[in-house]
């Protein structure tokens, strides 16, 4: 392949980090093995991936994949964000300072 060849990534992923503050780590872990799966039916969206590191049992990585980076925010700033965010357990606080999303371009798999 040439340098000048165009490279476009073969999706999007939206990476979110968040850290639990208040010891209801397995409740998330239930209320994400209970999603609605709404997010399942946006256009644009491939597949969801929540990951716990073994060192870190209250911190959690969410990943979603997306076709492209305008179908994710379409999604993150509509109604169907929200009612998939109302399975969150009650009283739930995250360490402050410790939730970040990243948006990646997945070159190759």
């Amino acid at each position: 392949m040439s340098q000048d060849a165009h490279i476009s990534p073969t999706m999007v992923v939206a990476m979110s980090r968040f850290v639990v503050a208040n010891r209801m780590g397995d409740q998330v872990k239930a209320a994400f093995l209970d999603r609605p799966h709404l997010v399942d039916q946006v256009p644009g969206f491939v597949r969801m991936e929540v990951l716990i590191p073994h060192d870190e049992p209250e911190e959690f990585w969410l990943m979603t994949w997306w076709t492209d980076k305008d179908s994710f925010w379409t999604w993150h700033r509509g109604h169907t964000f929200g009612e998939s965010h109302r399975g969150i357990p009650k009283g739930l606080k995250l360490v402050p300072r410790q939730t970040s999303l990243r948006m990646f371009d997945q070159l190759c798999r």
